[in-house]
C-alpha cells in the first residue's frame, strides 16, 4: 500500500484530504509544517509526499531537496499559479490547483504513482535493452500494439522534437492527454511545465481571465492582478482539451498568441511575450464547425499544423485485453489485492463490449470490479457491462423515442441512472445553468460536460447576454 505524506497548515484542508487518501486505500501520515515533517518522519521514505506551496517557515519547495527523489506534488491556488510552476522548475512531479476536484487529486496521486520513480543514480545510468515488440508502454506512455497505435507511436516520435501546433482527435474517453504529454515529454521543452486545461470545464464567463490572466479592476471581483495559464506554461506546452467549446472571444486571443507569440492580460493594454508550444484536442469536427461559424476559420488552420487521430477503442483488436490487464494491475497493486486476474468470462465480455467510453469506461469498470470482487478472480458481472443490451442498442436505438420531457412528468421507476441524467438535463437545461444542473444532480460541472458527451446531450446555447 502506497504511502504518502500530506504537509499542509490549513487542518481542515489536512484532514479532508487524509481522508480522500485513506478511503482510496492509501497509507497517509500529516504534518503542518516542513519542520514537523523533518521532526517525525524520515521524508525519503514515502512514495509521495503531498505539500502546501506557501507553509509556515520553509515553504513547501523545500521538500523537494528533502525528499531526494521521493515525488513531491504542490498544492496551490490560482492566484500563485506562477509560483507552481516555478516549483515545477525546481523538480516538482506536478502541482495541483486549490481548491481541488477530488476525482482530479486521485486521478494526479494514482498517475505520479504509477510512473516509474527517478533517482540521481537512475537518471545517469545506461538504458535498459529494448524489449521484444510493444505491446508495452515504452517511452511514448501509451500501451497499444494494433497497427492504428503503432502508426501513431511513428508520428509522436517525428512530431515531438518540433514546435509545431498538433492537433489530436478523437473520442471522448480514448486518451487524447496522454498523447499531449508523451509529445512534451518527449519534446526540447519536457523540463518546463505542461499545463493541461479542459475548456469545457471552465465557465464562458471566466476562461479569458483563466487563460490569458488579468489586471487588478479589470472587472467586478478582481481585487488582485492575476497570471493567466497561457502566461504560466512560458517555455513550456499548453494542453487545450475539448478547445471546440472555447468561446469565439477567447479564440480571437488565442490566435494572437499562435500568430504573433504574444498574449495581453484582460484589462491591460500592452501586451507581453511568450514562448508557448501549444496542443490541442477535440473530439468534435472544428473544419464542419468552422462552416457555420461556431469555430473560427483561421484558427482551425492554425491549430491544424500536425493532425494525429487517436483510433476508439472499439477499433483496437486485441489491446482491449491487454489495457484491462494494465488497469487490473494497477488498480490490484493500489489496493493491496495482490495477484487478480480475469476470469475466462469476463475476458469475453471486455473483448465483446465495444466501450462508448473508451479506455476511460474500461478503467472505471475495472476499478469498481476491483473493490467489489472478493476473490483473486473477477468474474464478467463485475464489470457493469450488458453485451445483450449493447448489442439491442446499437441495432434499434435510431428507432426508439427520446424521453418525454414536453409535459413535465416524473421520470417513471424503470428508469436506468443515465436515463434519469438525461431526462432531467433535457427537463431542465432551458431554465438553469450548467452550474446549478451540476448541483441538483450532486456531481461537478466537469463530471456533467463528460456525461453530456458521453451520452450525447448537447449543451444549449445561451441565447441571453451574460450579467456577470
Amino acid at each position: 500500500m502506497p504511502h504518502i505524506l500530506i504537509v499542509e497548515d490549513e487542518t481542515i484542508i489536512r484532514s479532508a484530504l487524509r481522508r480522500l487518501l485513506e478511503r482510496n486505500h492509501y497509507q497517509v501520515s500529516e504534518a503542518g509544517s516542513v519542520q514537523e515533517a523533518q521532526e517525525r518522519y524520515s521524508i525519503p521514505g514515502f512514495d509521495l509526499v503531498i505539500s502546501d506551496l506557501r507553509l509556515p517557515g520553509a515553504p513547501g519547495t523545500e521538500l523537494i531537496r528533502l525528499a531526494e527523489g521521493t515525488p513531491v506534488l504542490i498544492m496551490t491556488s490560482y492566484a500563485s499559479l506562477r509560483s507552481a510552476v516555478d516549483s515545477m522548475k525546481m523538480g516538482a512531479m506536478d502541482y495541483i490547483a486549490k481548491p481541488f476536484d477530488h476525482d482530479e487529486m486521485l486521478q494526479t496521486v494514482a498517475r505520479i504513482l504509477s510512473e516509474p520513480r527517478q533517482t540521481p543514480a537512475a537518471a545517469v545510468s545506461a538504458e535498459p535493452a529494448p524489449q521484444s515488440p510493444a505491446p508495452v508502454e515504452g517511452e511514448i506512455g501509451i500501451i497499444g500494439s494494433c497497427p492504428a497505435m503503432q502508426d501513431l507511436f511513428g508520428k509522436i516520435r517525428k512530431v515531438a522534437p518540433t514546435d509545431s501546433t498538433v492537433l489530436i482527435q478523437g473520442e471522448s474517453g480514448t486518451g487524447k492527454e496522454l498523447v499531449a504529454r508523451a509529445l512534451h515529454n518527449l519534446s526540447k521543452r519536457a523540463k518546463a511545465p505542461l499545463i493541461s486545461v479542459n475548456c469545457a470545464a471552465i465557465p464562458e464567463t471566466l476562461i479569458e481571465s483563466e487563460l490569458f490572466g488579468h489586471e487588478k479592476g479589470a472587472f467586478t471581483g478582481a481585487v488582485a492582478g492575476r497570471t493567466g495559464l497561457v502566461e504560466a506554461a512560458d517555455g513550456g506546452t499548453l494542453f487545450l482539451d475539448e478547445i471546440g467549446e472555447l468561446p469565439l472571444e477567447a479564440q480571437a486571443r488565442l490566435l494572437r498568441v499562435l500568430q504573433e507569440g504574444e498574449i495581453r492580460r484582460v484589462g491591460s493594454v500592452q501586451s507581453q511575450k511568450v514562448d508557448v508550444r501549444l496542443i490541442a484536442a477535440t473530439h468534435r469536427d472544428l473544419k464542419a464547425l468552422s462552416k457555420t461559424g461556431q469555430f473560427r476559420e483561421d484558427l482551425f488552420y492554425r491549430l491544424n499544423v500536425i493532425s494525429l487521430k487517436l483510433p476508439a477503442l472499439r477499433d483496437r483488436e486485441d489491446d482491449v485485453l491487454q489495457i484491462a490487464r494494465a488497469f487490473l494491475k494497477r488498480q490490484s497493486q493500489r489496493m493491496g489485492r495482490g495477484e487478480m486476474r480475469f476470469s475466462p468470462e469476463a475476458e469475453r465480455t471486455i473483448g465483446q463490449y465495444t466501450w462508448p467510453g473508451n479506455v476511460r469506461e474500461l478503467e472505471n469498470a475495472i476499478e469498481r470490479a476491483v473493490i467489489l470482487c472478493e476473490g483473486q478472480s473477477i468474474p464478467a458481472d463485475l464489470l457493469g457491462v450488458d453485451i445483450e443490451l449493447e448489442e439491442l442498442e446499437d441495432e434499434d436505438f435510431a428507432e426508439l423515442p427520446g424521453p418525454d420531457v414536453s409535459g413535465g412528468h416524473e421520470p417513471t421507476e424503470d428508469l436506468s441512472l443515465e436515463d434519469y441524467f438525461q431526462h432531467f438535463v433535457l427537463e431542465h437545461q432551458d431554465h438553469m445553468t450548467e452550474t446549478e444542473l451540476a448541483r441538483k444532480l450532486g456531481i461537478s460541472r466537469k463530471c456533467l460536460w463528460e456525461r453530456r458527451q458521453r451520452l450525447g446531450i448537447p449543451r444549449r446555447k445561451s441565447s441571453a447576454p451574460s450579467n456577470s
